[in-house]
């Protein structure tokens, strides 16, 4: 499946979104002292926003059908494309755009000011609120938010905030990302750059599906384009063998759908999984099994660290393991006394 325009419109559809922007900084104090060392300084105007965009996604959002906010189906992949079920890839961000921005969050980085981790997971990216681009970033979120409602009706309704940031992997820094989920609603992943090698997308399931570990797709990077998801489906980034990748992420925010019944819903949902999983897509950080899928692919550092980690995992939950499951009771009792011997 992929999403392309009815008819050809007015630019003016595109900048009719643009005031709607608001300001929220938890780090005022940051964005403050940020402020004269900028070295793009019209990148955090919203009203320039517009000029972010690759020309196809102009195009794209020109041609939505304004009535209802819906964009057409069509066989031609070349807007938007279908990576896997519920997975979408699109081009956003122009060439210029992406280094003029991967060359502001390096210039942040070289300020000496205090930066935020944008999560538990990711050492050396920047919370892109924090440092003054909130106003801008809400007239992103508004521009590709008649995409992701077309896309994901449900959770991407409406979007009423944001956690935005930028992650960073190198080899001798971060190299990758653990298979997780994302605390939003709907998550915005768009490549900036610079020079790499391998670095992809491994997506997997549906949290709570029978398949929710079992591969769907391995995306590819290409800078400005984006990827739009569920943040409840999980995937991971694979390690990156040379170079330097830069991602801006942005997780979206629907109260309306977090308040509903489909919301709370979810848990209910969850279905016992259908077989063991596929080694990409076990988690470090979350799975039970994760030593007796993966273990005799680690070395003895990375089976110690494993070992400590096991009492706080928790996936999948007892009552709902595959069949012939072995693994750590995680949380849910002490450490498999099969790996003791490797916290000694």
């Amino acid at each position: 499946m992929s999403v392309l325009p009815r008819r050809t419109c007015r630019r003016a559809a595109v900048m009719a979104m643009l005031p709607h922007a608001s300001v929220g900084l938890r780090y005022a104090h940051t964005a403050k002292q940020y402020t004269s060392l900028r070295k793009h300084p019209g990148l955090f105007e919203p009203i320039g926003v517009d000029k972010w965009l690759d020309a196809r996604f102009l195009d794209l959002l020109a041609c939505t059908d304004r009535r209802g906010g819906q964009l057409d189906a069509s066989h031609d992949d070349s807007i938007v494309a279908e990576v896997a079920p519920d997975v979408y890839s699109f081009p956003l961000l122009t060439d210029d755009a992406c280094r003029a921005l991967a060359e502001e969050v390096a210039n942040f980085r070289s300020s000496g000011l205090e930066a935020r981790r944008p999560n538990s997971m990711n050492n050396y990216g920047v919370v892109l609120n924090d440092i003054g681009f909130k106003s801008a970033l809400d007239v992103l979120q508004a521009l590709v938010a008649p995409v992701a409602r077309a896309l994901f009706p449900v959770e991407g309704q409406k979007f009423d905030d944001h956690h935005s940031f930028v992650v960073s992997y190198r080899p001798d820094q971060d190299k990758g990302l653990d298979m997780h989920t994302d605390d939003s609603d709907v998550t915005l992943n768009v490549c900036l750059g610079d020079v790499f090698t391998a670095s992809g997308l491994t997506f997997c399931g549906t949290m709570g599906a029978a398949d929710h570990r079992q591969v769907s797709a391995c995306y590819q990077h290409v800078p400005g384009r984006a990827v739009l998801h569920l943040g409840r489906r999980r995937h991971g980034a694979d390690d990156i063998l040379s170079g330097h990748r830069v991602n801006l992420i942005m997780w979206n925010y629907n109260k309306g759908y977090r308040a509903s019944a489909a919301y709370r819903r979810r848990s209910a949902a969850y279905l016992k999984e259908a077989a063991p999983p596929a080694v990409e897509c076990t988690s470090f950080t979350h799975d039970r099994d994760y030593l007796q899928v993966r273990g005799s692919g680690l070395d003895a550092a990375a089976r110690l660290r494993a070992a400590q980690r096991a009492p706080n995992t928790w996936c999948p939950p007892p009552a709902l393991e595959y069949d012939g499951f072995k693994g750590v009771g995680g949380r849910y009792k002490a450490i498999d006394p099969a790996f003791q011997d490797l916290m000694d």
